[in-house]
């Protein structure tokens, strides 16, 4: 039977992420569970510091105050990247690490907790015993990337400024009203999308608000392994308007690029809109190798080509757009899990890649 441990909430660092790991109705499931919980404060995070106060037993201590107020048997939750820093990490950090797919910066980080005595337990690989993660934001992130997608390509037709999307929306239906209005306002044409990964949470969930937008299903292309098995770069992908690829990447597994510089530079392309809801730019085997950086809400789309217009939407954090409905559903799924630290076999699993990575 799991002891119990000591949970600490951190604040987010990145700009703009509004997302957390654990809900307020979740941080109750923990103390009834026998946990102690410790809340950061939060300016950005999606439910109030309000909302924690009232849950009895829960302490609120200032933001980004683990590193030095911490107890060292405190778990850290968290979802995005810690700053980059040499200090040692002495804690168990529970968060997206962002270091198992030799990404920039990995060894780094991994040497942090291995001078700390700390240890990652990272969510992306948290699997249960037929490999599928038992939590994740795929499915928001789809629907958000296909959101972003749409709204960009209404700007490109109305030849309009691309804005920020600062503003998170209350939920799927008000997000979904709000795209189909846009799409009305372009006259007499409907945008052709093509998903790649159409099959999995992210893209059913982005082919799903593509139909709940008012897109038709026959200008909606669902691509998944046997579509893609004859490998890339595939010409069939400039037919459309809008490219979403949803395709998890294996740390393991190198595939052909689906598109390419050379594709986006065919000037009777149809393409302008690229959403790239994966994100691995960072990656040696990404399959849309046609950008370098990444972009946010407040700059939505990366211009890349003039003429004719080619945008690329390549934001990490995209189930930020809807946080509420995103963090509850990714807790729901995490908490049984939480309650049982580190005792279930997906935590196993996780300190087992931990400690074959630490020895790279």
């Amino acid at each position: 039977m799991s002891k119990h441990h000591h949970f600490w909430l951190r604040a987010e660092y990145k700009t703009l992420e509004r997302r957390t790991i654990l809900p307020p109705q979740y941080v109750q499931r923990l103390i009834n569970a026998g946990h102690k919980v410790t809340v950061e404060e939060s300016k950005q995070r999606c439910f109030a510091d309000d909302e924690y106060k009232k849950i009895k037993g829960v302490q609120l201590v200032p933001e980004f105050s683990w590193e030095k107020a911490a107890p060292k048997d405190a778990i850290i939750l968290g979802l995005k990247e810690l700053p980059e820093h040499d200090s040692p990490l002495i804690h168990n950090h529970v968060y997206f690490g962002h270091c198992y797919k030799n990404q920039v910066g990995w060894r780094d980080l991994l040497q942090r907790f291995i001078k700390g005595g700390g240890k990652l337990w990272d969510i992306e690989f948290l699997s249960d015993s037929s490999g599928r993660r038992v939590a994740a934001f795929g499915r928001s992130a789809g629907i958000a990337g296909m959101a972003i997608g749409l709204l960009v390509w209404v700007h490109q037709q109305l030849n309009e400024p691309i804005i920020s999307y600062e503003n998170p929306f209350h939920d799927v239906n008000e997000m979904a009203k709000a795209v189909k209005q846009r799409l009305s306002l372009v006259k007499g044409k409907t945008p052709r999308v093509i998903v790649i990964g159409a099959l999995g949470r992210c893209g059913t969930g982005s082919t799903d608000f593509a139909t709940l937008a008012g897109v038709p299903d026959d200008h909606i292309t669902k691509w998944d392994l046997e579509e893609t098995k004859k490998g890339g770069p595939f010409v069939e992908i400039l037919d459309h308007d809008i490219f979403v690829n949803c395709i998890y990447l294996s740390p393991h597994i190198k595939i052909p690029p689906f598109i390419t510089s050379q594709l986006v530079d065919d000037s009777n392309r149809k393409l302008s809109v690229i959403v790239d809801v994966s994100c691995d730019i960072t990656n040696p085997n990404n399959p849309v190798p046609v950008y370098n950086e990444y972009t946010s809400f407040t700059k939505p789309a990366l211009r890349i080509r003039e003429s004719p217009i080619m945008d690329v939407v390549a934001i990490d954090y995209l189930p930020s757009l809807i946080p509420s409905t995103s963090s509850t559903e990714f807790a729901d799924a995490l908490i049984s899990h939480l309650e049982q630290f580190p005792d279930t076999d997906p935590w196993k699993g996780a300190n087992k890649l931990f400690n074959e990575k630490s020895k790279l």
